[in-house]
């Protein structure tokens, strides 16, 4: 087993104990698929929430990729004047989760690119807060999958709370080998991702992202799968049922420094 491959075999055993997933009897299954680190950028309004945006777009994507990490998504709200920012950075094992700010901060590039924000004194910070969760990829979505380009496309960012582990399991079930990943793709919402988390904010929950040419197309998938016969049939399946207790729906749009 490669080293990469036995670390996170490591750190996987060690977060089984906390309820994550009892992943560390398959680790090369794992050593296919990506983790997510999902950011969430709390910024003031204004001259603030511009200088991150170019922080992001001309030091911290181009130092990431640098590190292997990509492609990075930086997405904002689609509608009204909420500064808030997301960025996904998709990691190739857990060693580039646990190594990454470390070499960031070794990068003289990214230090000097980004010395506008990076060097901001107490007083008056860059940001007001970074929340962040990491989760692992579906089976059936192993990889960040970057949709065809467009100015008028939308990505719908969608978090299902679960009202404890088995029925958060379940439902990540449900996605895989229910078939509901095959449906979304089949009547029109092609995934970025998909992740199972294992760190964060409203645990447990999965975690995922559809993209759209336009919200025109949103609307269609959505009734197009709504109305399909397999979705009527796989929400009667007995162990499918009650898996989601809470939904988060958010409406994104890509910014110029997104790769996604």
């Amino acid at each position: 087993m490669k080293r990469r491959d036995f670390l996170a075999a490591s750190c996987i055993a060690g977060m089984a104990p906390l309820g994550s997933m009892a992943l560390a009897k398959d680790a090369e299954k794992v050593a296919d698929k990506e983790f997510y680190e999902l950011r969430t950028y709390h910024l003031e309004a204004g001259d603030k929430a511009k200088a991150f945006a170019e922080f992001l777009a001309e030091a911290a994507v181009p130092a990431l990729n640098r590190i292997g990490i990509g492609p990075v998504g930086v997405f904002g709200m689609a509608e009204g004047d909420d500064p808030t920012l997301f960025v996904l950075l998709p990691h190739k094992n857990l060693e580039s989760v646990v190594t990454s700010t470390a070499r960031l901060l070794d990068d003289q590039e990214y230090l000097k690119a980004g010395a506008a924000v990076l060097d901001v004194p107490k007083s008056d910070p860059a940001f007001v807060r970074i929340e962040s969760s990491l989760s692992l990829a579906f089976d059936g979505c192993p990889k960040v999958e970057v949709p065809t380009k467009s100015e008028s496309r939308v990505l719908q960012l969608r978090i299902y709370e679960s009202h404890n582990a088995k029925k958060a399991k379940a439902k990540v079930d449900m996605f895989n080998a229910g078939g509901e990943i095959a449906l979304f793709r089949k009547t029109g919402m092609p995934p970025v991702f998909f992740g199972e988390t294992l760190v964060g904010d409203k645990f447990p929950n999965l975690t995922y992202m559809l993209s759209f040419e336009n919200a025109a197309a949103q609307e269609a998938g959505w009734k197009a799968f709504l109305e399909s016969p397999e979705w009527a049939a796989l929400k009667k399946v007995e162990k499918y049922k009650n898996t989601v207790s809470n939904i988060t729906n958010l409406i994104l749009r890509p910014l110029p420094a997104s790769q996604i």
